[in-house]
């Protein structure tokens, strides 16, 4: 029996049943659609710049590739399985609406050169959703920023009680890796904004055609160089998920802190009802549901990464089917990660952040304890190591009564050791100790402003930068 795929002249027989659902990827590509029309329309525009195509043929073209577009965003498009993917399932429901017209369109271009394009605009695009979610979260933490630079509790190494910082001082931290991961997103947008269309099937085509004018008009920096390396590389994938991965990392290490501060050993935090769960038995309880899942979330997208590691990993050039599998962990990854920033900045924003609990939490753990050994080397010329082993003998006598370092009086203090002096106690203040620390890069209210008004700064670049690719996209499309 005869085989009526597209490509199917040289065979005899029809494929099998069992290799259309093996071989397909229609039913996870058809995502790709936007991308396979705007990149179709495109080269039929370049082949009629070139003289390949008649201006009439192109527009029959383009108003064909239109027509498909209403068709499957009306869900009027019948997506047929033995037609394997996107890229066949348009081209031949082309040929029925125009005709013989609709099979010049594959001239000077193959499936592999195609599919790069589709994925890589489709990635580029994820790329820049991606950064701008990150720069809407990296503004609501400026905002909680800015409100609590003078709000005290635990600064921790090892999850135990450190010394006094502030909270604003927090999230600038969390916004600094936020930072990064926009800076690597839009990195990694630079490096891959290249073209691969017209590359063909490996070696290019002997065609007379203008890949810089199809570059152009998809918004490219410029054609990619070499064709081989055009159709088989992946790394603007593995780019976009290592980016992802990068970012769910630093999303899962906010949640982990979200789930200690709402609980009741911390308190630090409440999450709005609108982001938290109940239990199905017992009635008093309030999940953090929310940065539970957030945390948990980082594991599926680093498992994507890992996934298509391992299946370019051995393949030779120049395609290979193998690559059909890049696609389906990247739709996930990006879905994730989508979802994943806007329901954090949502949660961000309506949580209630209890001050009072936290410079309570403050009273526990000594944390002056560092300022009162800095006190007696700077003030009293005592060795370091000597301070150390004095203030270890005042926290040694404030826990024997009871208390918290910050909480001894001066003649208690003093009683300690002889060379403790009584101005000594005023080292032992929670608030002096977070604003003594006032370095570049510090936790003092001072400090935490110089990188709260950094990173507005930053932030009003960034969203410059943004805009202007999403022009070049707008021309593109």
């Amino acid at each position: 029996m005869e085989n009526k795929k597209l490509w199917g002249g040289r065979f005899s027989v029809r494929a099998a049943e069992i290799l259309d659902a093996f071989n397909a990827s229609l039913p996870f590509d058809k995502k790709l659609y936007k991308q396979d029309i705007l990149g179709s329309q495109t080269h039929a525009k370049m082949l009629a710049n070139c003289g390949i195509l008649s201006k009439k043929e192109v527009t029959e073209i383009c108003k064909g590739l239109e027509q498909i577009r209403e068709e499957i965003e009306q869900g009027a498009f019948e997506f047929v399985l033995s037609d394997e993917d996107i890229h066949m399932a348009i081209e031949k429901r082309l040929t029925q609406i125009i005709g013989e017209v609709g099979k010049k369109l594959h001239t000077a271009r193959s499936r592999n050169d195609q599919v790069a394009l589709d994925f890589r605009l489709f990635v580029l695009e994820s790329n820049r959703t991606i950064m701008s979610l990150l720069l809407d979260l990296i503004a609501t933490l400026l905002e909680i920023a800015k409100s609590h630079t003078q709000t005290i509790l635990p600064g921790m190494t090892h999850l135990q009680h450190a010394q006094p910082i502030n909270f604003g001082f927090l999230m600038c931290a969390y916004m600094s890796m936020f930072v990064r991961d926009f800076e690597r997103l839009e990195s990694s947008y630079k490096r891959n904004n290249f073209c691969p269309l017209g590359a063909a099937a490996l070696a290019g085509t002997p065609y007379l055609t203008n890949r810089f004018f199809s570059a152009k008009a998809l918004g490219f920096s410029a054609p990619t160089l070499n064709a081989t390396d055009s159709v088989s590389d992946r790394d603007f994938a593995l780019d976009f998920l290592y980016d992802c991965s990068m970012i769910a990392m630093h999303i899962s290490r906010l949640a982990e802190e979200l789930v200690l501060w709402s609980s009741y050993e911390f308190r630090f935090i409440t999450l709005s009802d609108a982001y938290s769960t109940g239990s199905s038995i017992m009635p008093q309880k309030k999940n953090p549901d929310v940065p539970e899942l957030l945390r948990g979330k980082s594991g599926r997208i680093y498992g994507n990464l890992l996934s298509l590691l391992v299946v370019m990993k051995g393949l030779p050039l120049a395609y290979n089917k193998d690559t059909q599998e890049d696609k389906e962990g990247v739709f996930d990854s990006f879905e994730t990660l989508d979802i994943s920033l806007r329901i954090l900045k949502e949660t961000l924003k309506t949580m209630t952040i209890n001050t009072d609990s936290m410079l309570k939490a403050c009273k526990n753990g000594h944390l002056s304890a560092t300022d009162l050994a800095d006190f007696l080397v700077q003030t009293c010329g005592i060795p370091f190591r000597e301070a150390h082993h004095i203030t270890g003998k005042a926290v040694a006598y404030a826990e024997s009564l009871g208390k918290d370092l910050s909480e001894l009086s001066v003649e208690e203090l003093c009683s300690v050791d002889s060379s403790i002096p009584p101005n000594a106690h005023k080292s032992l203040d929670l608030m002096a100790s977070m604003n003594s620390r006032n370095s570049y890069g510090g936790t003092s209210t001072k400090a935490t402003l110089t990188q709260i008004e950094s990173l507005e700064a930053w932030l009003q670049l960034a969203q410059k930068d943004l805009q202007n690719l999403a022009n070049k996209e707008s021309y593109a499309k």
